[in-house]
């Protein structure tokens, strides 16, 4: 199974044995904060089952979805690599699985195995990616262009169609910077349109989305 998460997957068997010996599993029931912004903390998390969010929030309590996680995803890693607080929330979204590894284990596996680093790296560099894209929709896109390119980021394909993991309304709303009354009067627009339908929670995309509300 180790094998199978991508983080892992170039390393060869006695490497896979050590690091399952120095890894731990962690069940998680949904809506569980497994870390907290700014918290100090040394472990570095694999997702095996389940989703998770990453959020900002201000003082308020005003949130931002900064990204979701399922299985072979990891995050810690930013903590761990810049002896820092962590920078963001993680929340369980369902019942999840994880393993944990901790500072000195994942750095040790990092210094045997320099590939493992350089996969890292390209996560990171994906990731500022993707955030500078997120910003610069958040910024300058309407909510619609939001919402629209929010659905295809997540989207992936099943039977030949284009399928969302399970998220509420609420949830979308944070994703883009608006308000649950907008992604619902514009999720059901597309509806109407024979754009989209909605399947226990996921959002099934049955044709382009259009460029403009």
């Amino acid at each position: 199974m180790l094998a199978s998460i991508p983080l892992f997957s170039g390393l060869d068997a006695r490497t896979l044995e050590v690091v399952e010996q120095h890894s731990a599993w962690q069940p998680v029931r949904k809506h569980t904060v497994v870390i907290q912004k700014g918290n100090e903390s040394g472990v570095l998390y694999v997702v095996i089952a389940g989703r998770l969010k990453v959020s900002v929030a201000d003082d308020q309590g005003k949130e931002v979805i900064l990204n979701t996680l399922g299985p072979g995803d990891y995050f810690g890693e930013l903590a761990i690599l810049g002896d820092m607080p962590r920078t963001a929330t993680v929340v369980s979204l369902e019942d999840s699985k994880l393993l944990t590894l901790s500072r000195k284990a994942f750095l040790d596996l990092v210094r045997e195995q320099p590939d493992i680093a350089l996969a890292v790296i390209r996560n990171l560099t994906e990731r500022v990616s993707q955030l500078t894209e997120q910003v610069g929709r958040l910024a300058l896109g309407d909510v619609y262009s939001r919402i629209r390119d929010a659905l295809n980021a997540q989207a992936v394909e099943r039977d030949g169609l284009l399928v969302t993991g399970r998220f509420t309304q609420s949830e979308i709303a944070q994703m883009v910077g608006s308000s649950r009354e907008m992604v619902s009067r514009i999720f059901k627009d597309l509806r109407e349109g024979g754009y989209i339908r909605l399947d226990d929670k996921r959002v099934v995309i049955l044709k382009k989305l259009p460029a403009r509300w």
